[in-house]
């Protein structure tokens, strides 16, 4: 087991070979940037519950951080190269980076081998707009990104940046649609009024039968 100079010294060369400045990694992790800063210089000791955040937000897994690679037991070793901690969104606190910890409701873990690059998260659907595809309750991949492409169905910010809908993105001439799967629901039209933000495209969908 590292000690806590161990694990902030390791932190801090994950941050150098990812080229990640703190700042980054506090937003990240939904903690003030002097947090982070305390972390690293040894000053203040790690928060276990921030661990999984940080692994996640740096792509390792949380053994990795807390135990040197010959310290894992075999039966506590990824089959794949490592795996990676994705938080899951709840409700979005207005002004907060995406990933504080306001908005993180939990995580899954995945191997990072078999998932896309950039920053990643899933966004809990809730209610049927999108069923079949994206059934209620099901767990939707999404890679962070303010753009898709038109048909694509994106993760889009409305009311304020306060609630997360999924949403085919399309067009009508100048105007832009976020159309549901299921019929039986109206698209939203984006307007001044009406503003949205796409903060990411999906990617994949889990669920349970």
């Amino acid at each position: 087991m590292r000690n806590s100079t161990e694990v902030a010294e390791y932190i801090q060369k994950l941050l150098d070979q990812k080229d990640m400045k703190p700042t980054e990694l506090a937003n990240r992790i939904g903690v003030d940037r002097s947090t982070v800063s305390r972390y690293l210089k040894g000053t203040r000791k790690i928060n276990m519950d921030d661990i999984p955040k940080i692994a996640a937000a740096l792509g390792v897994s949380h053994l990795d951080i807390l135990l040197d690679k010959s310290e894992i037991p075999d039966n506590l070793k990824p089959a794949s190269p490592n795996t990676v901690l994705i938080p899951i969104l709840g409700t979005i606190a207005c002004g907060d980076p995406i990933l504080a910890e306001e908005n993180i409701k939990g995580y899954r873990e995945e191997p990072k081998d078999k998932l896309p690059s950039g920053t990643l998260y899933y966004l809990e659907a809730k209610g049927d707009s999108m069923e079949p595809v994206i059934p209620n309750g099901s767990h939707v991949l999404i890679r962070e990104q303010p753009e898709v492409e038109y048909g694509e169905i994106a993760a889009v910010l409305l009311n304020g940046d306060t609630e997360a809908t999924l949403k085919k993105v399309t067009r009508q001439g100048n105007t832009v649609l976020l159309v549901p799967i299921n019929r039986e629901h109206e698209p939203i039209v984006v307007t001044e009024e009406n503003p949205a933000r796409i903060i990411g495209k999906a990617v994949e969908v889990k669920y349970k039968l």
